[in-house]
């Protein structure tokens, strides 16, 4: 928000049209950490009746309202404001005071550069994390388009700053696009890798008692949480304890090497001749 108020304040001193560009950009970051940090809270809040995998989608949730946000919003805006700048046929003037417009920028460039190393140093992941470093990135660029800009505007290229301008819009709303895309497939239920599907059919086939395993499905319920069902074969001989407990086992070992947090394992029984046909 400061940044946002400092940019606002160079772009009514200066003129230069990209600072306005540059603070709906950081508005738009603004609006859309608020939304991420919201859900970050309510996506750890514990599996209810309602929400019986808990509530880890909410995260893609936010994203999906910050995508709207840039698209529809803030980027209208960017370029509702820019494109009529290409057409005019005058000599553009106002500008002034582009040592400033510099000082702002490079101060937005190194505040946002602090919080994007500290999300590639911890590694963290999820769907929050993600669109936020997708925003901070799409800010070190836009800012890099500003600097370069603002520094031919100073040597009498104006044109510059209604280019930089609109190249800071499209930042905006490939953003949102980007945000858009990468979390629709998890609010329809996206499944994980092949490689994920893979290591649960071998590690269940390692329990010993497992003798073939079918219909395995998953999806994602949240951030790195997923809910998988599988159907294993056993004798046709086996005991329902020692069915129980071979089903135990696998649904212990999947979730302890591939990460599966939610496991449903059904039991069905095979025979001698069911194996020899398979």
């Amino acid at each position: 928000m400061i940044l946002v108020g400092l940019q606002l304040t160079a772009f009514l001193f200066t003129n230069i049209l990209v600072l306005y560009a540059q603070t709906l950009e950081m508005l738009s970051d603004v609006m859309v950490s608020v939304f991420l940090l919201l859900s970050f809270y309510w996506s750890r809040k514990p599996a209810d009746e309602f929400h019986m995998f808990g509530h880890g989608r909410a995260q893609n949730v936010a994203a999906m309202i910050s995508a709207t946000i840039l698209i529809f919003f803030i980027s209208l805006e960017a370029f509702r404001e820019t494109i009529p700048k290409l057409f005019q046929t005058s000599e553009p003037s106002g500008f002034q005071n582009a040592n400033f417009a510099l000082i702002i920028i490079i101060v937005g460039m190194f505040v946002i550069a602090i919080p994007s190393i500290d999300i590639w140093r911890t590694k963290t992941k999820g769907a929050s994390s993600k669109a936020q470093m997708v925003a901070l990135l799409k800010d070190e660029v836009s800012y890099v388009a500003a600097l370069v800009a603002i520094v031919f505007v100073a040597q009498g290229y104006y044109m510059a700053d209604t280019i930089a301008s609109l190249f800071v819009a499209f930042i905006i709303a490939l953003g949102g696009i980007y945000l858009l895309k990468d979390n629709v497939h998890y609010l329809v239920g996206r499944a994980p890798s092949q490689q994920f599907f893979e290591k649960v059919e071998s590690t269940a086939k390692s329990v010993r008692g497992v003798l073939g395993v079918h219909d395995l499905k998953a999806e994602y319920v949240g951030p790195n949480i997923i809910q998988a069902s599988l159907h294993i074969e056993v004798g046709k001989e086996t005991s329902i304890v020692e069915a129980d407990r071979i089903a135990h086992e696998v649904e212990e070992r999947v979730g302890q090497e591939v990460n599966c947090q939610y496991c449903v394992i059904h039991v069905d029984p095979t025979s001698n001749q069911d194996r020899k046909r398979g």
